[in-house]
């Protein structure tokens, strides 16, 4: 007798309506979601807690600095820290305000202290516009209003070490004038908590910054494969209907993770992925194909991103590069030339399209060889690090690059 067919939407609506899934909370498998443990993070818990423990006595706490490779858990640590002081606070009148930005959400210096700003209650566009003032004015108001409400004000900076960046793009040194905040204050205090996955950032900043800003500093080390295992086991009680992934599965996650300098939240998301892939092929466990699949599917994610986050010319430079695959600058700048041509655009100066190879290259996406050419010199030959194919279908979507591709 044969099977009756099964529409697959129909399917896939019909397990939706039924509430069948794979999954009991997503929500424990996002990045910002904070576990009430943090595994093998005791002694950085403690040492956080310690440094910003004057908040509870009324006194200002050192500036301090946490460092760690991606995914050892820094923001949660410091996040969970400042939660339960904010809940310890609530009763007193010693008013404390806990403000968070990560400056690689951020594309300017601005909009980084602007948003610090609408936290601390400037919400208005009349009391800080979101452009047109001063990098100084806006840090004033910012200022004034801690003195004001006599705040006593936590800035917290996540990847800090892009913040570093945007202030030697503008020359303006806001970290000078957080970290002398406190003497122009009268009432209220400022405390900076930065956290960088670079540990070598510090170089970048001017030696007046150094001595105020690294006041206290605490390093996260890599987690092992097993520690990675024990986390990923812990959120999966609560994130996963129980036995539908194959101990396989959550060994080679974590072996994977493990091999990216001991990142939990790279582990995190593959299974997260792992899981949904699952589920949009109607399987009933999660097995390790499926984890490989979500380790390709996230790999091909993370270069599409960085490709669409270009401006237009940086796009058509990195199209000069695969269509003058591993030849001199000069010869991509020609390509260049002709790429802008074809959708009208001006083209920039050699000089500026040079230094924009060497940023691009700074990212991974292309690569440069100095070739000795015996009396000629030295050149600088540039080419692809990915797969063309992978930049046809990133750029596929602009409709300014379609007559390019």
């Amino acid at each position: 007798m044969a099977l009756a067919y099964i529409d697959p939407i129909d399917k896939l609506l019909n397990d939706a309506a039924s509430g069948k899934s794979l999954f009991k909370n997503r929500e424990v498998l996002h990045f910002t979601f904070i576990p009430e443990t943090i595994l093998h993070r005791d002694e950085e818990q403690k040492k956080v807690t310690q440094s910003l423990l004057p908040l509870l006595k009324k006194s200002r706490p050192s500036n301090l600095l946490v460092y760690g490779k991606p995914g050892t858990g820094k923001t949660l640590v410091v996040k969970k820290v400042l939660n339960k002081i904010q809940e310890r606070v609530k009763e007193q009148s010693f008013p404390i305000e806990l403000v968070y930005a990560n400056s690689k959400e951020e594309t300017t210096l601005y909009g980084l202290l602007v948003k610090f700003g609408r936290q601390l209650g400037l919400k208005s566009q009349k009391e800080l516009p979101s452009t047109g003032l001063s990098i100084s004015e806006v840090f004033n108001r910012i200022i004034s209003t801690i003195e004001k409400n006599t705040l006593n004000t936590v800035f917290v900076v996540d990847e800090i070490d892009y913040l570093a960046e945007l202030v030697s793009k503008t020359g303006k040194d806001v970290f000078y004038s957080i970290t002398r905040a406190n003497e122009r204050l009268k009432k209220g205090s400022l405390t900076l908590v930065g956290i960088s996955n670079d540990l070598t950032f510090k170089e970048r900043l001017d030696p007046r910054v150094l001595s105020s800003l690294s006041e206290e500093e605490i390093v996260f080390t890599n987690y092992t494969v097993g520690q990675i295992k024990e986390i990923l086991e812990e959120r999966i009680k609560t994130a996963f209907i129980p036995k539908t992934i194959e101990q396989a599965a959550i060994n080679l996650c974590s072996a994977m993770a493990g091999q990216e300098h001991g990142d939990a939240r790279r582990a995190i998301d593959l299974l997260r992925v792992a899981g949904e892939i699952a589920e949009r092929e109607q399987a009933d466990l999660i097995q390790e194909e499926h984890i490989r699949k979500a380790s390709l599917k996230m790999e091909e994610d993370k270069e599409t991103t960085a490709l669409n986050s270009y401006p237009l010319h940086e796009k058509l430079l990195i199209l000069a590069v695969m269509k003058a695959n591993g030849t001199t600058t000069g010869e991509i700048y020609q390509s260049y030339k002709n790429l802008c041509k074809t959708v009208r655009q001006k083209e920039l100066t050699q000089r500026r399209i040079t230094q924009i190879l060497s940023e691009i290259e700074m990212t991974g996406l292309i690569s440069g060889k100095i070739i000795h050419q015996g009396m000629h010199g030295r050149t600088k030959k540039f080419s692809l690090t990915l797969h063309p194919e992978t930049i046809k279908k990133a750029f596929k979507e602009d409709l300014t690059l379609e007559d390019l591709l």
